[in-house]
C-alpha cells in the first residue's frame, strides 16, 4: 500500500462499528425484492446523519413508489460519474436457522448494503476526496434476486414498476443516465482454508423470467375424473418435455432452465384446474435465450394440447448477460492486490458464470466490474449460509472499493476516462437497451379451443 491507500484504510477503519452494527441489523431484518422498506429506512436515516441528501427512487415524478435511493459525492471538479451499488434484498428460504418471516440474506446482500454505508462514511473524512475529480454515486438498490415473479408481475400491472430487476428499474427511472462506469462487490465463500480474499470472473449468464399457467377443468377426482382436465398433469408433462430437450441446448450457450411448481389450490379429491410454474431461461447471450425459450414455450404448448388443457405464457425481460470490461478488471485486480496481496486475489479473465445479475443490464451500456469479497461460509442460497467474517466480507469490501474509486478518479480521472473511451457498449444508450429488452415481453394463451374443441396453438414471440 502507498501512503494514499493507507489513509483510505484508516478512513474506513474509523467507521468499523457503524459498519458492523449495520451488518447485524440488516441481517436480522431481511425482506425480499421491492419490499425492503426496513433496510431502506435504516440506511436512509444513517446517510442523512452523515450529511447526505439522498434522492429516493420512489419519489421520482412519474414513477411508482419503491425502496431504494442514491446519494452523490461531488468532488467539486468535473470528471466521470462512477456508480457504486449496494443491494438491499433477501431471499425466501424459510428453513434457514436464522430465517425471519421465511426470509434470510443467504446471498449476503446485507453485507453489500453495510459496506455501502461504510463507503459513504469514509468519503466524509476530511481528506477523502483529495486529488479526485467527478462524482461518486452511491446507490442502494432493491430487487436483485429474480424471485416472486407473480408478485412482481402484479406490481408491473399496477404501474409501480416495469422491470423485475432493481437496477433495470433504476435505469428506467433515469438514475444512471449520466453515469459513466459502474462498480459493485458481492460477497462470496472462499471455501476450505479460505484461500483468497477477492475474486472475479469475466462475466455470467443473462436470463428471461417466466410465469407459466396451465389451465384445466376441475371435477371429482374419484367419482368423475373423466369430466376433468388435470392442469397438474399437463404441467408435469411440459416439464418432462423440456427435460427431454436439454441435450439440444448448445453447450457454448450455457443454457439453464430450472422451474418450480407453485402448487395447487384445490383439495386432494378434486382434479386440479390450475398449476403455475415459475422459472428462468438463462444463457450466455440474449439471442440464445430467446431461441431456447421458444423451445420451452413449444414444449409447454404441446403438453397442454396433449391433455386438452390451456396454457398461458408470460415472458418478461430478466437480466442481460454480464460482461466485465477487461481493462477495468485489471485496475480492480491491481487495487485488490495492493490491499490483500497477490496470493489472496483470484481474477480469472476466462471464467464464465451461469448465475445471473441485473448488473449485467448495466454493463450493456457502460463499463462495469462486479467482483467478490470472501468472508461468508456455507452455501450461497442455502440453509447453511453464514456471513461468518464481517471483517473480510464488509471491511475488505469497503477498502477495496475506496482503492478503486481513488484509482479511477485521481489524476484528473485519467484511468476512468481511458476505460470509458475504449469501451464498446452493446447498446448505444439506456433507452436503446430498454427498447431491445421490451421485445422479449410475451403475454399469450398458447393453446385455445373453439366451440367444437378444435385447438389453436401460438407460442412464439414474433415482432414485425
Amino acid at each position: 500500500m502507498n501512503e494514499r491507500q493507507t489513509k483510505l484504510v484508516n478512513n474506513a477503519d474509523r467507521h468499523r462499528q457503524l459498519v458492523f452494527d449495520a451488518e447485524r441489523w440488516l441481517w436480522r431484518h431481511p425482506q425480499t425484492g421491492y419490499t425492503e422498506w426496513e433496510a431502506h429506512d435504516y440506511l436512509l436515516e444513517r446517510f442523512r446523519a452523515l450529511g447526505y441528501e439522498p434522492v429516493l427512487a420512489g419519489k421520482i415524478p412519474g414513477f411508482g413508489d419503491i425502496p431504494g435511493f442514491y446519494a452523490d459525492v461531488c468532488t467539486g471538479k468535473e470528471g466521470p460519474v462512477l456508480a457504486v451499488f449496494g443491494e438491499l434484498d433477501a431471499l425466501d428460504i424459510a428453513n434457514h436457522p436464522e430465517s425471519v418471516n421465511g426470509m434470510t440474506h443467504c446471498c449476503g446482500h446485507h453485507a453489500q448494503a453495510a459496506a455501502l454505508l461504510g463507503i459513504a462514511a469514509a468519503l466524509k473524512e476530511p481528506d477523502a476526496l483529495d486529488g479526485l475529480c467527478g462524482t461518486i454515486r452511491l446507490i442502494a438498490v432493491p430487487a436483485e434476486e429474480m424471485i416472486q415473479l407473480g408478485f412482481r408481475e402484479e406490481l408491473r400491472r399496477k404501474g409501480i414498476i416495469k422491470y423485475f430487476g432493481g437496477k433495470t428499474e433504476f435505469m428506467r427511472r433515469g438514475i444512471l443516465d449520466d453515469a459513466d462506469l459502474a462498480l459493485m462487490v458481492h460477497g462470496t465463500a472462499a471455501g476450505d482454508g479460505e484461500p483468497f480474499d477477492f475474486s472475479c470472473g469475466y462475466g455470467s449468464n443473462g436470463c428471461m423470467a417466466k410465469n407459466i399457467r396451465f389451465k384445466g377443468r376441475s371435477a371429482h377426482a374419484g367419482g368423475s375424473p373423466h369430466l376433468g382436465i388435470n392442469a397438474q398433469y399437463a404441467a408435469m408433462l411440459g416439464l418432462q418435455a423440456v427435460n427431454d430437450l436439454r441435450e439440444t441446448f448448445p453447450d457454448q450457450d450455457t443454457i439453464r432452465f430450472h422451474p418450480i411448481m407453485m402448487g395447487v389450490t384445490s383439495a386432494v379429491n378434486i382434479i386440479p384446474d390450475e398449476m403455475k410454474i415459475e422459472s428462468y431461461v438463462r444463457g450466455k447471450t440474449l439471442e440464445a435465450i430467446r431461441r431456447e425459450n421458444t423451445k420451452v414455450n413449444r414444449a409447454m404448448a404441446g403438453a397442454a394440447l396433449a391433455l386438452g388443457a390451456g396454457v398461458e405464457l408470460t415472458d418478461r425481460p430478466g437480466y442481460a448477460p454480464e460482461h466485465h470490461d477487461p481493462q477495468f478488471m485489471k485496475l480492480v485486480e491491481s487495487c485488490c492486490v495492493d490491499l490483500a496481496g497477490e496470493d489472496r486475489v483470484r481474477f480469472d479473465y476466462g471464467h464464465w458464470g451461469t448465475g445471473s445479475s441485473d448488473f449485467g443490464d448495466v454493463t450493456c451500456v457502460m463499463p462495469g466490474v462486479q467482483f467478490n469479497a470472501a468472508g461468508a461460509s456455507g452455501t450461497f442460497h442455502g440453509i447453511d449460509f453464514d456471513p461468518a467474517d464481517p471483517e473480510r466480507l464488509c471491511m475488505n469490501s469497503i477498502k477495496a472499493q475506496l482503492f478503486v474509486i481513488d484509482a479511477l478518479l485521481s489524476d484528473g480521472g485519467s484511468a476512468a476516462k481511458q476505460i470509458i473511451s475504449a469501451y464498446r457498449p452493446e447498446y448505444p444508450s439506456i433507452e436503446a437497451y430498454l427498447d431491445a429488452i421490451d421485445q422479449l415481453i410475451l403475454d399469450k394463451d398458447a393453446v385455445t379451443y373453439d366451440k367444437d374443441g378444435n385447438p389453436s396453438i401460438d407460442f412464439q414471440n414474433i415482432t414485425e
